[in-house]
């Protein structure tokens, strides 16, 4: 087994390639929007979200092309979510991953619509037919829960609020559990799916949301953590962007120390609930991995 970091790099790659195979088309009489697209979508990163899709399809001996392409279409919403998330009307951001956002490199208008393509594009994606019959209802229907209103976007609407109220504890518990855990979640079912493991009575579905749910509040914690005492130039964006719109973090709640040991314990029970299964040491890394990043 390769060390996660190498396993990381080695999966990044895979996935990078199929994206630019989903995304090449060079025929079309609007280039912008596929430079806009592609230029979000093709800019790095670690790919936690397709990894953990093709590490629970590996644990249960699952196929991993259709795994392969269910996180590519995952990736597309998370990326989609990061171009909107940059625009003035949100985060206003400059900075990606050290480079110019889409909005400033792109303008407002096609910022929004290669959004918009990637969203819809991740749904042509999951239903192609390479996907197993039986695999692409449930794999549409997680996709659009993870992304939509009960998702990803009540979270970020949630976000929106605590700008101007305060959230409670619980109020932020849950705004992360959808914004950035439903997609994690997501992530690891969709593996699960890609394995024939589509009943939620199944113990290693059960395992699966259980480790997705601590992982991806773990990761929110060590976010939020960065935010505050990270660098600059290993998260490639500004620090201290929380704290300066007025935005609920954990650190609102308890210092960077506590918050250090809080996103242990979520580690050590993600890893726990998978402690059943043999082949779940990069799972395992990767949680490790994720608990004690720079960036």
């Amino acid at each position: 087994m390769l060390p996660i970091e190498q396993q990381l790099s080695s999966d990044a790659r895979i996935i990078e390639e199929r994206l630019e195979q989903l995304t090449h088309d060079s025929d079309r009489d609007y280039p912008v929007l596929f430079e806009a697209i592609r230029y979000s979508l093709l800019n790095g990163g670690k790919r936690i979200r397709p990894f953990l899709t093709l590490q629970f399809c590996r644990m249960f001996g699952g196929d991993e092309k259709t795994a392969l392409d269910l996180g590519c279409a995952l990736e597309m919403i998370h990326t989609y979510s990061l171009i909107h998330d940059d625009l003035p009307c949100m985060d206003d951001d400059d900075l990606r991953r050290g480079k110019p956002t889409n909005h400033i490199v792109y303008g407002e208008a096609a910022a929004v619509l290669a959004g918009d393509a990637l969203l819809t594009e991740a749904f042509s994606v999951a239903s192609a037919p390479s996907i197993p019959p039986e695999i692409v209802q449930p794999a549409v229907r997680l996709l659009a829960h993870a992304a939509g209103s009960f998702g990803m976007i009540g979270g970020q609407m949630l976000d929106l609020r605590g700008e101007e109220d305060r959230l409670d504890f619980d109020a932020l518990l849950e705004m992360h559990t959808k914004k950035t855990g439903a997609l994690i979640r997501a992530a690891c079912l969709l593996g699960c799916f890609a394995a024939g493991i589509t009943d939620t009575d199944d113990i290693r579905y059960q395992s699966a949301v259980v480790y997705a749910e601590h992982v991806g509040l773990a990761f929110q914690v060590i976010d939020d953590r960065l935010d505050a005492v990270g660098s600059e130039e290993d998260l490639g964006k500004p620090i201290g962007s929380d704290e300066e719109q007025g935005k609920t973090t954990f650190l609102t709640f308890m210092s960077a120390d506590q918050a250090l040991d809080y996103a242990r314990d979520l580690t050590e029970q993600a890893k726990n609930a998978i402690a059943l299964f043999p082949a779940r040491a990069t799972l395992d890394e990767l949680a490790d991995y994720l608990l004690n990043r720079t960036h």
